[in-house]
């Protein structure tokens, strides 16, 4: 059998179109001096050839395409490699650079790149590298990987001021926080996106008073319509007009005292039936009340067109509180004998709700102007609800009695659109604990309005929770939270 040196003479001397007999082959592969020059060309080989490999893999890494998934400005990024993606591509020692400079590190124990990217725009990331076989005195490769941040879409959108010196002007964002009855209550109201990107109004209003001589407290919101030209002072009237209405004659006349004895006797003897009889009373009482926001906006609707005959265009409308179309719900609470009395009135598309103190069952204390019969949001300015057959004035009013409860909210459709999304989801139990989960953290931004916390902490937790992101809800956006 031929030796490795003989093999290799041969193939030489075949190469260079030389002939040999074995004999003088022989003897000259079994010179020391030849064996030792084939020993130092095959080892100058194999050391060539393990240049020539680590050179391709060390190429072939680099020409293969690593894509990163687009990352979002200023919103969580994470992105792992597969288990083995770089030892399969036996890559030895590797580092990522200027990772940080967009707010992003890598994990080398779990091959993960995460952050919270700070700056749109396309960002090329420098992977340096050494490949199985490479020393430490080698130089390292460089690969560049391509990553997109995508701009914040918060970012896109303008927030100009509304004009100070518009007729009916009203500030773009109001909070409020106090005592209602023997609870809390926080409220805020914040211009829409929509109408920050262009400079318009907010349309949205709030009002609240707490009685302490009746024991009545008494919350108010409303959402103006986009259309209308006035909306904005329509809501500012009819929030404020309840209040006005039951300070200056449901209390003063005691309109409800009778119902409150009603109700007494009720708690007391569980009368059904002359508790049912009363509660007529009490929302002819309320009806007064949505009656007297109606007229009052229509006063001012009128005097605002007569004075301003070349402001406002008339003859597309039928009637001029088109101009302050507005919706309103509002909520009267007291507490008698450890039972709370809770009546609500509502036309519109503005939930209010109710959550027991156990947080197991929750309850909506209104319809909502949606559906078929609705064929849009219904406003408190259109003389029609107070004769609809569709849907009687009475069937807007509602009492409801409640032990004790941890949350009542009232909220703007700006609020209930992209928290509960449909009406259906206002009847679910699970849908409105899911909300207080998210006023209590489980958001995108973390915020935690922090309910054990003072109220004025609380209160800049929800102007600040207010601001939450929701793709295509840009609407002016109110809350009023009792707990």
């Amino acid at each position: 059998m031929k030796d490795i040196n003989q093999s290799y003479v041969e193939r030489l001397l075949s190469q260079n179109g030389k002939t040999w007999d074995e004999k003088n082959l022989n003897e000259f592969t079994s010179k020391e001096s030849t064996s030792e020059s084939i020993s130092k060309i095959l080892e100058l080989q194999n050391n060539l050839m393990e240049k020539w490999e680590i050179r391709t893999t060390a190429l072939k890494f680099k020409e293969n395409s690593i894509v990163l998934p687009n990352a979002t400005e200023n919103s969580p990024y994470i992105f792992s490699f597969e288990k083995g993606f770089f030892s399969n591509q036996k890559i030895q020692s590797y580092e990522f650079h200027d990772l940080k400079k967009v707010g992003l590190t890598y994990d080398k124990e779990t091959l993960t790149i995460e952050g919270c990217p700070c700056k749109s725009g396309i960002t090329t990331i420098d992977l340096t590298y050494k490949v199985d076989g490479e020393l430490d005195s080698d130089d390292s490769h460089t690969k560049k990987i391509s990553l997109v941040i995508n701009p914040d879409p918060k970012s896109l959108w303008k927030n100009l001021p509304s004009d100070t010196e518009a007729m009916f002007w009203k500030v773009d964002d109001s909070s409020a926080s106090g005592k209602l009855v023997d609870k809390h209550i926080v409220i805020s109201s914040k211009r829409g996106r929509s109408h920050q990107n262009v400079g318009s109004f907010r349309d949205d209003d709030f009002a609240y008073k707490n009685f302490e001589d009746s024991g009545w407290g008494v919350v108010v919101v409303s959402d103006g319509a986009g259309s209308a030209s006035f909306s904005r002072k329509g809501s500012n009237l009819a929030c404020n007009e309840v209040i006005k209405y039951f300070e200056e004659v449901i209390l003063p006349n005691k309109e409800l005292d009778e119902f409150e004895k009603s109700f007494i006797n009720f708690i007391e003897t569980k009368d059904e039936v002359n508790f049912e009889s009363t509660k007529n009373d009490v929302k002819k009482v309320l009806y007064k009340a949505s009656l007297h926001v109606h007229n009052e906006i229509s006063s001012v609707a009128n005097s605002t067109v007569q004075n301003n005959p070349d402001l406002l265009q008339t003859k597309n409308v039928k009637y001029n509180s088109e101009f302050f179309h507005s919706t309103l719900i509002f909520s009267a609470i007291k507490k008698i004998k450890d039972n709370y009395l809770i009546l609500t009135f509502g036309v519109g598309d503005c939930p209010i709700g109710i959550v027991n103190k156990d947080r197991t069952k929750a309850s909506l204390l209104n319809w909502l102007d949606v559906g078929e019969f609705g064929g849009g949001t219904r406003f408190i300015t259109q003389p029609e609800i107070f004769h609809s057959k569709e849907r009687p004035m009475s069937s807007r009013f509602n009492i409801h009695v409640q032990d004790d409860f941890s949350f009542l909210f009232l909220m703007s459709d700006g609020i209930y659109d992209p928290k509960f999304e449909v009406e259906a989801n206002l009847e679910k139990t699970e849908k409105w604990l899911d909300f207080i989960a998210d006023l209590e953290g489980n958001n995108e931004d973390n915020i935690n309005l922090g309910f054990e916390d003072d109220l004025e902490i609380v209160e800049k937790n929800l102007n600040t929770w207010m601001d939450f992101w929701s793709k295509g809800n840009h609407d002016d956006r109110t809350l009023a939270i009792i707990f």
